[in-house]
């Protein structure tokens, strides 16, 4: 997202708020993804300055339908999938949706298990009344496929042990107990009303419950990361850290949308709302290290760790009132004017309240050219306290909420209903990102500064041929610490599909793609805690993570209800980093994985 990290939500309102106490959202579940760039707190509260990915929920519709599928893929993945929908009268459905999966990952000892079930109902007591009430149980027992291993030894040389180079999937840590297990519980629900052609009443709520337990070991990398290892070039220290996490979050959104003219040739949509969220987050942890051979572990002696006692809490609560205006002018230029207010108050004591503002137009000029510019704001409170390195020292000052600027221009150029081509600069301006620093604890940043543009194109030929390509470059700066500078500034991306064979027949879809990730660079300190007296406090080194590509694949045939696909991602087998950091660890990226799915739609 611009080189900067996305929130994200579920149903337009936000559903993780902590990064140790959620699991991921199963895609399968969701009708569409919604991906918005740049601020968007103007309409959804507490906003990334990066943009945000919102997940839209399968719900039900007025038609009998449905299909099941079973797949099997790479790393033994066994799954079967379903997704039944019942049109129980001409205003009343119900809707079910699961997967149950049981895999292993490209890393030894890590599964990648998983059950979900999504059921949903609607019901439309009038022709202007629309209600739908939702649920999803989810249960994940899995694993980190990330190892964090030491730079030196996979990326770079071990030179005090030639013959030390490490299996870049090597699993660090002890089976059965490294996990990263959890179960989410969620309820919601919508109410929409039209009371007439011009206005329009919404209304909806969500509960989640979730429970975490994340147990798992990591090389110490982090106290000298460019000689990490003892003087055999064998020897390291290794950190076993267990914690149990609990959130609960309670979130509704109301809003009233009035369509009007003032005039004959000026259309206006109108939103006015209210919403609320309250949030909890819950964790308890232990930390142990020792002392292992990173080349020749001794799995079994691996000491195991259990937390124990109280949960510490971090709560927050959220009130917000925003105002937008989307306006119509003589059917060719738009205009979108945006405010919200908030007021935000936390467990540790911090009171935030903030006004954001959106503003932005788009005009037709002709030859289906229509130039954009837009201005928006963030806002993100964030719960809790500054966290010392020293987990005996007394807690920090509250964090300070996240806030932003952007500003867009760019040209949109639609020559064809088959044909779109979007070209847009940005500059963003961030402040107060937490960081979560190699030697443990928590800082915020100053201002960040990002500069970037993209261009997109999508065409469609003719005989169902399907191009989409895009690149985008995006550079961000810090006043005060250069190891943010990580993303790559480059990336590119192109896919192609041509459907083969006559409708109502057999027809055969095949895909491809191919996506390009630049180099990064991650620049931080030789000796962060001052252990060796002979490098000068402050010296630097910076890593390069070299520039990938990767090429992705699908063959599908459906036939009457039957569907038939192989769906490949890095086909090709491509073993690379997908980044380097200089606080000392490295992360490979996914090697080649196939899947090949049988369904049956009805």
């Amino acid at each position: 997202m611009r080189g900067l990290d996305a929130l994200q939500f579920r149903d337009g309102m936000r559903d993780i708020f902590s990064y140790y106490a959620s699991i991921t959202s199963d895609p399968y579940n969701f009708d569409r993804v919604e991906i918005v760039r740049g601020p968007a707190s103007v309409l959804f509260g507490q906003g990334s300055i990066g943009g945000l990915v919102n997940l839209v929920s399968k719900t039900p519709g007025f038609e009998t339908r449905g299909e099941a599928s079973l797949a099997y893929g790479s790393f033994d993945r066994k799954e079967a999938l379903a997704d039944v929908n019942l049109a129980l009268a001409d205003n009343f459905a119900i809707r079910a949706v699961g997967r149950v999966r049981d895999a292993d990952t490209y890393v030894d000892h890590v599964p990648d298990d998983r059950v979900m079930f999504a059921p949903s109902i609607r019901w439309q007591p009038t022709p202007d009344t629309d209600i739908v009430l939702t649920g999803l149980y989810q249960e994940d027992d899995t694993g980190s496929t990330s190892q964090f291993l030491p730079i030196v030894g996979t990326f770079r040389p071990n030179t005090a042990y030639p013959a030390g180079k490490l299996d870049p999937y090597t699993f660090v840590g002890k089976p059965g107990w490294d996990r990263y297990n959890g179960r989410s519980l969620q309820g919601g629900g919508s109410i929409t009303h039209n009371f007439s052609d011009h206005v329009r009443l919404s209304v909806k709520a969500r509960y989640i419950d979730s429970d975490l337990e994340y147990k798992t070991h990591y090389a110490n990398s982090y106290s000298s990361p460019t000689n990490p290892f003892a003087a055999d070039g064998r020897t390291i220290g290794l950190y076993a850290d267990a914690s149990d996490a609990r959130m609960n979050v309670f979130s509704t959104d109301n809003n009233l949308q009035f369509s009007f003219n003032t005039g004959a040739n000026i259309e206006h949509k109108l939103l006015v709302g209210l919403d609320y969220s309250w949030n909890k987050v819950g964790k308890r942890g232990v930390l142990g290290v020792e002392t292992i051979d990173l080349y020749d572990i001794d799995r079994e002696a691996l000491q195991t760790y259990d937390p124990t006692g109280p949960f510490t809490y971090d709560s927050q609560k959220q009130l917000g009132v925003y105002l937008q205006d989307q306006i119509r002018f003589f059917d060719r230029v738009s205009v979108v004017l945006g405010a919200r207010r908030d007021r935000v108050t936390g467990s540790s004591g911090q009171k935030d309240n903030a006004t954001t503002f959106r503003a932005g137009i788009i005009g037709e000029i002709g030859a289906g050219i229509s130039p954009f510019f837009s201005y928006t704001e963030s806002f993100l409170p964030v719960a809790g306290r500054i966290e010392n390195p020293d987990p005996q020292a007394p807690p920090g000052a509250p964090y300070k909420p996240q806030t932003g600027t952007q500003y867009e221009a760019g040209i949109k150029w639609q020559p064809g209903v088959n044909t779109l081509v979007t070209a847009t600069i940005f500059k963003i301006n961030e402040r107060n990102r937490v960081l979560y620093l190699a030697a443990g604890g928590t800082t915020q940043s100053g201002i960040l500064d990002t500069k970037g543009f993209e261009i997109e194109a999508s065409h469609t030929l003719p005989g169902q041929f399907e191009l989409l390509a895009n690149y985008g470059y995006a550079k961000l700066k810090s006043e005060s610490n250069t190891s943010l500078d990580y993303m790559p500034r480059h990336t590119a991306s192109i896919w192609s599909t041509k459907t083969f064979g006559l409708p109502g027949e057999a027809q055969l879809r095949l895909g491809g793609g191919v996506v390009y990730s630049g180099k990064s660079k991650s620049t931080g300190l030789i000796d962060p805690y001052g252990l060796n007296p002979a490098i000068p406090v402050g010296t630097l080194y910076t890593v390069t993570t070299p520039a990938r590509t990767t090429v992705d694949g699908l063959a599908e045939i459906n036939w009457q209800n039957w569907r038939f696909a192989l769906n490949a991602t890095n086909l090709l087998n491509n073993r690379y980093y997908a980044s380097c950091l200089a606080r000392g660890d490295c992360f490979m990226g996914a090697p080649r994985n196939v899947m090949g799915t049988v369904g049956y739609r009805f």
